[in-house]
């Protein structure tokens, strides 16, 4: 039978990669829901090749057009927060690929809906993550990993015992900032931060990866999903991105997963799984790539990495912090209201200011969310006057 799949932020990149897989493939999968923020012609289009039963816009301002699009299709149009929860509880398989705290409740419904869940999303696991665990456990769902990093862990433990595990090992690019001074830093635009050596990513992570704070968060995903202490997982930068992650066991053994730096690779295994798909990524040629560098972070120059892990260890409400303070600094710096350097001491203010105790729930965390947006928003407001 085919699998039938959701993709939730159908239009981004990791969205537009599934999409490509799955057109690659129409006897193995059929699109049951497709949805989209506010790209009503990327949405439509795409809900129009896959044959999508279902297409969701975020924005409701967008509704009509989204509806008039597709007028003939057989391809029911809807729009707003209700609709985008149906669109995750209906498929066998669902990508959560929602960028930012925005995707954390479609995500949860996923899950309690006791669906397979591919998570694309590292802010859902980040803000809510024992939450996000209890309730698969609770409800039989499946997480999968598509993070490169987290995927390649995921590859490299397969058939192993957690008490065999010694330590996680996740890597880094370093960003277009790694060989740059504080004060270059200081002077750099959202145009550079944006031009990833490596990966082709939206703004918003590349801006994360040039700060490291996207290792941060992927810091404190992997805790959740694997379940090992902060003091077990460790961060080290290799600038080619071709060893995705390391697993290290305990008897001194070490386990890489390499490939190309394409997203299609970690996708097609959340795809497939428990089985393999072929993909058009290009194959990966040790000759040609000759050599792999790894070096230690520098937590003087990238203190974002430094505040996750601070972040991590102090709990559950401090990990909402930084994530919403990192969301709200980001969107300031790409819009040049705030310097580069200036988004890391913006989310170390929030998280010395914010009172952030551990969520009970979703509803909880949204609200510790909010607040830290709202405040977060007021200094960048401040420190801009």
């Amino acid at each position: 039978m085919k699998r039938r799949i959701a993709i939730l932020g159908a239009t981004g990149s990791i969205g537009r990669s599934t999409l490509d897989l799955v057109e690659r493939s129409p006897e193995r999968f059929e699109v049951v829901a497709l949805t989209a923020k506010k790209n009503v012609d990327a949405l439509a289009d795409a809900a129009r090749r896959t044959g999508a039963k279902l297409a969701v816009i975020a924005d409701s301002d967008r509704f009509g057009e989204l509806r008039d699009r597709l007028d003939g299709t057989g391809c029911r149009a809807a729009a707003g927060p209700d609709a985008l929860l149906e669109a995750a509880s209906d498929a066998d398989w669902v990508m959560a690929a929602i960028v930012g705290c925005a995707g954390l409740v479609p995500a949860m419904a996923a899950i309690e809906a006791g669906k397979t869940v591919a998570l694309a999303n590292k802010e859902a696991l980040v803000t809510a993550g024992s939450l996000m665990i209890d309730a698969a456990d609770r409800n039989g769902a499946t997480l999968l990993p598509v993070d490169s990093e987290h995927n390649a862990i995921f590859q490299c433990l397969a058939g192993s015992r957690r008490q065999d595990i010694s330590r996680l090992i996740l890597t880094a690019s370093g960003g277009p900032f790694r060989e740059l001074s504080i004060e270059e830093m200081r002077r750099a635009t959202p145009e550079q931060a944006v031009a990833h050596p490596r990966w082709s990513m939206g703004a918003k992570i590349s801006v994360d990866s040039a700060t490291l704070m996207n290792k941060g968060l992927e810091l404190i995903e992997a805790h959740h999903l694997f379940g090992l202490p902060s003091d077990r997982i460790d961060v080290v930068v290799h600038p080619q991105s071709v060893v995705h992650s390391l697993v290290e066991f305990v008897d001194g053994s070490l386990l890489a997963q390499l490939g190309s730096a394409d997203m299609r690779i970690p996708i097609a295994y959340t795809l497939a799984w428990p089985e393999r798909m072929e993909t058009p990524s290009e194959r990966l040629s040790l000759a040609d790539v000759a050599r792999l560098d790894f070096e230690k972070p520098d937590f003087e120059r990238f203190p974002a990495l430094r505040l996750a892990r601070e972040a991590l260890e102090a709990g559950a409400g401090e990990a909402i912090v930084l994530n919403a303070a990192n969301e709200i600094a980001v969107e300031a710096f790409l819009r040049g209201g705030i310097g580069f350097c200036h988004i890391s001491r913006l989310v170390e203010e929030a998280l010395s200011k914010i009172d952030s105790p551990a969520p009970r729930s979703i509803e909880e965390v949204v609200a510790l969310d909010g607040e830290t947006r709202e405040r977060t928003s007021l200094m960048v407001s401040e420190s801009c006057c």
